[in-house]
């Protein structure tokens, strides 16, 4: 199973379209900043499932700040990370995620790309795909195992 992972979009919306037409992924992230962005993808590729959550800037969304799901048999704990203090630390955010059971922490806000592994778990932000160097992430879930690469648009 191949994911994208998107953050801080911020309405910049082709190096989105260009990552998941190069990369075909079975499955999009998006992690906030803007949530109308992450709709725009479920209507630009209707075939590709699309999970999202709010970022800091998303004030008109109910969307949730976080959510646990499963893909490929690993749970994902995404979320935008603003209520989780990222940019101070990622103590919190880690806490939380390896008390969820997560295999993997997705987090964005920061702008800045991340990838470390703590405690078996990947800790993630695939950075900004909307200003400045438009970074994203490819997570693969494959024989049970969890990679991910960190690119650019």
């Amino acid at each position: 199973m191949k994911i994208l992972v998107f953050s801080d979009s911020h309405r910049n919306l082709p190096p989105m379209e260009t990552a998941v037409l190069e990369e075909k992924p079975d499955q999009i992230i998006h992690l906030g900043d803007l949530e109308s962005d992450a709709e725009d993808l479920s209507r630009f590729f209707p075939r590709i499932p699309v999970a999202s959550v709010a970022g800091n800037c998303d004030f008109a969304y109910a969307a949730e700040r976080y959510k646990l799901i499963t893909l490929g048999g690993k749970k994902f704990f995404i979320t935008h990370g603003h209520h989780y203090g990222v940019k101070m630390g990622l103590d919190r955010l880690i806490n939380t995620a390896l008390t969820a059971g997560a295999d993997a922490a997705l987090f964005g806000h920061t702008h800045v790309p991340h990838m470390s592994t703590v405690s078996r778990m990947l800790v993630l932000n695939p950075g900004t795909v909307g200003m400045g160097r438009r970074t994203y992430a490819v997570v693969t879930v494959e024989n049970g195992e969890l990679t991910a690469q960190l690119r650019e648009v």
